[in-house]
């Protein structure tokens, strides 16, 4: 017989408590780290899930050592000051010794691009380390940190009688924590306020056990203080913490870095970024009038918007989704573009503002759009994946006039990438489109390295035929308003030029023409859509580096587990470790189609686990009233939902009205989870040992979550098959009843 029912009164009170405070720390500290460790740990933001799948699997570990001897919620202090100091390692060596390169996935020749790596490009002469061999060691130090609290939350399982009342109070705890730690990235709350409530609640923990010595106490606060004392200090730097990034603003350069990567400058107008102004030239050099409305998506800081002014628009919607950017655009850019009345600033994702928007436009821009994060922890999708599909070409069509331009410009990195996004552009709008790469090749192929490249998609003919006749243009690295002649035209060389000082102001003079693509791999040819938007993977495959890293961390957490794992003869709780597994793809399926229905961004994030959470707790309290339940019918109503979701594609929803377009793929998202709740609910009701089936369960949900990277492979819709694998496997596995 299990311990719960020996324990009384105060003991169980206590134990309630405890299960709302673990509840609220755990899921509180697992967001605080996911966002201070993808920001500080270099390249470990395009692998967020890592933090998340290690939180799972120390608390996992933390449940099996319930009835240890051994405190490890009072080893948290040491483990986390050497996890902090491995942070200051790696950041120390990467950004100070130029001989130090990290290898994510062999950058030069890719088959998952990620923005940024390519800047210090790995070679034999260099100290190499694999981005997996990182990854794998905060894995662990982040799991190790967890086992204390999961640890705490199996010893608080096995004193409360009541099961499913106490998983409640757990369930009640996380809601408090995802509307703390929300309402402080709302704020903009630095990193020291997220570690300063978790701490100070590990401190509370420690001092109820008697464990919180002077020097536990002092490691704390310095594990705190650390995250605010490694910072800039020559008042030089402006640096925030949107929902997103760190980002960190240059006050004399106007450069704007994010997780310590460069992602933009604030540019004047009068000095430089020409290429800005490029779309406008061309439509000014082919005849056409200024545009009138223009939509940017990806306005940032402003540079899009200066050049756009200065070409007479009447009106631009400035959509941007990080507001941190955008506020350092609106009070810190020297043109001051957001001061203009013709611009209309929009904070939203631009899926879903081009999704809901009534206008028609002449011009539409993805201005530089290159996230470098993922849009959760739950899903490998960033956060304009959903930009860059077939279904969001169009969107764009939908809002484009009859004449409108459609312009994408990026530095794109792979030749595939800009061939595929081209195919995808003439296959939308019926018509080949331009690319123009900088500089510029005759023949652009799939597997050949480009830079900054701009693809004109629309059916209006009159740029083509202006390229058609003259050739080619010359652009010039300064704006147009610096240089003698008008627009496009080189000068003729002179020679009171080759005296004149003042020559080299005039910038360099760089050919402009279309190249002719050449696709010589497959990746160019694989589109994307909103069931696989995976832009930068080369094509339906599950790349090298995410095997590599599969295995590394499958690897890592058995070895933990076995570590942890009870002494004697054990195995784990089959039923809820296969529940675990499935609900976590559950999980993942709601986040990204939620992401698509209501935009990217971190409010709708953040919406989704809380309804998720809501649905649980709904689960418990049915468990509860109606004790009696039958799990086959719950079963069944589980796999039919997942079933339709699987034969029906989700942008069968995409149009219509409020009901067809919201309510009912909300409904097919989100329903499952309350059948899941109700089958997790009654069957931990019963469990001999609540500490093991739960650590069972949390175990299988870092097996679900490997088990994502599937999603590369089979798009998002047929990943469900794998979760109702993974339902049918819980089914068929026998509960251990008390």
């Amino acid at each position: 017989m299990p311990a719960t029912n020996t324990v009384e009164g105060p003991n169980q009170r206590q134990a309630g408590f405890n299960l709302f405070l673990v509840g609220f720390l755990i899921l509180f500290l697992e967001l605080a780290c996911i966002r201070w460790f993808s920001a500080k740990v270099v390249f470990l933001q395009f692998f967020t899930n890592i933090v998340l799948l290690a939180a799972f699997l120390g608390m996992s570990c933390g449940c099996l050592a319930a009835r240890r001897s051994t405190n490890w919620l009072a080893l948290f202090p040491g483990l986390a000051l050497v996890t902090f100091a491995a942070v200051a390692t790696i950041m120390v060596l990467y950004f100070q010794w130029g001989e130090f390169a990290v290898d994510v996935g062999h950058q030069a020749s890719p088959q998952e691009v990620f923005f940024g790596t390519e800047y210090r490009n790995p070679d034999l002469a260099k100290f190499v380390v694999p981005i997996e061999a990182i990854a794998g060691l905060f894995f662990v130090l982040i799991a190790l940190m967890f086992v204390g609290l999961g640890q705490t939350l199996g010893r608080a399982f096995d004193a409360y009688p009541n099961r499913v009342a106490g998983y409640s109070l757990n369930i009640g705890g996380s809601l408090a924590g995802i509307v703390g730690f929300s309402l402080l990235s709302f704020a903009q709350a630095p990193p020291v306020v997220w570690f300063g409530i978790s701490c100070a609640g590990i401190a509370y923990l420690l001092y109820q056990d008697k464990a919180l010595s002077i020097l536990r106490l002092v490691t704390i606060i310095f594990v705190v203080g650390f995250t605010e004392f490694y910072s800039d200090r020559s008042g030089n730097h402006d640096i925030r913490w949107s929902p997103y990034y760190a980002v960190d603003l240059n006050k004399k350069s106007g450069e704007i870095t994010v997780n310590s990567i460069g992602h933009q400058e604030m540019m004047p107008f009068s000095e430089r970024g020409s290429s800005y102004s490029l779309i406008h030239l061309l439509q000014k050099h082919s005849g056409g009038a200024p545009f009138k409305d223009v939509m940017i998506i990806g306005a940032g800081s402003g540079n899009d918007l200066a050049h756009a002014l200065r070409f007479g628009v009447e009106r631009v919607d400035a959509v941007e989704i990080d507001p941190a950017i955008q506020d350092i655009g609106i009070h810190n850019h020297p043109d001051k573009p957001y001061q203009d009345p013709r611009v209309v600033p929009h904070l939203d994702d631009g899926r879903h503002f081009l999704r809901t928007t009534d206008r028609k436009y002449d011009l539409v821009v993805y201005a530089l759009v290159d996230s470098l994060i993922l849009h959760s922890g739950y899903a490998n999708i960033r956060l304009e994946s959903y930009l860059f599909t077939e279904q969001a070409f169009q969107d764009v069509r939908r809002v484009l006039k009859q004449d409108g331009i459609f312009v994408m410009y990026n530095y794109y990195r792979q030749g595939w990438i800009v061939q595929r996004v081209a195919e995808m552009a003439k296959q939308v709008f019926g018509c080949d489109p331009l690319v123009l790469p900088l500089p510029y090749k005759e023949t652009l192929t799939s597997s050949e390295a480009v830079g900054f490249t701009t693809i004109i998609a629309g059916c209006n003919p009159r740029i083509s035929t202006a390229f058609r006749d003259r050739g080619q243009f010359w652009l010039n690295s300064l704006p147009p308003e610096n240089l003698s002649v008008n627009g496009f035209d080189k000068p003729q060389e002179k020679a009171q030029d080759k005296q004149d000082k003042a020559a080299p102001q005039r910038g360099d003079w760089v050919p402009l023409a279309p190249a002719k693509l050449v696709a010589d791999n497959e990746g160019a040819r694989q589109s994307t859509s909103d069931d696989w938007p995976f832009l930068y993977v080369s094509g339906r495959l599950i790349p090298d580096l995410t095997v590599r890293s599969m295995i590394l961390l499958g690897v890592l957490g058995l070895g933990l587990v076995y570590l942890f794992k009870p002494k004697g003869a054990w195995r784990p709780n089959n039923r809820m470790f296969f529940l675990g597994a499935a609900f976590m793809l559950l999980e993942t399926k709601a986040v990204v189609q939620m992401a698509l229905l209501f935009g990217s961004t971190w409010l709708v994030n953040s919406a989704v686990f809380f309804t998720a959470l809501l649905l649980i707790l709904a689960a418990n309290l049915y468990v509860i009233k109606v004790p009696s339940t039958r799990l086959v019918r719950h079963y069944a109503g589980l796999l039919a939902l997942l079933a339709v979701s699987v034969l029906v594609p989700l942008d069968t929803f995409l149009a219509g009205g409020i009901v067809w377009r919201y309510v009912i793929p909300c409904a097919l998202a989100l329903g499952p989870m309350f059948f899941a709740g109700v089958i997790f609910a009654r069957s931990f009701r019963d469990e001999a040992n609540p500490d093991h089936a739960f650590g069972s369960n949390i175990a299988g949900s870092v097996i679900g979550g490997l088990a994502e990277s599937c999603s590369t492979l089979l798009g998002f819709r047929y990943l469900l098959i794998v979760a109702i694998g993974f339902y049918l496997l819980s089914a068929w596995m026998p509960s251990r009843k008390s």
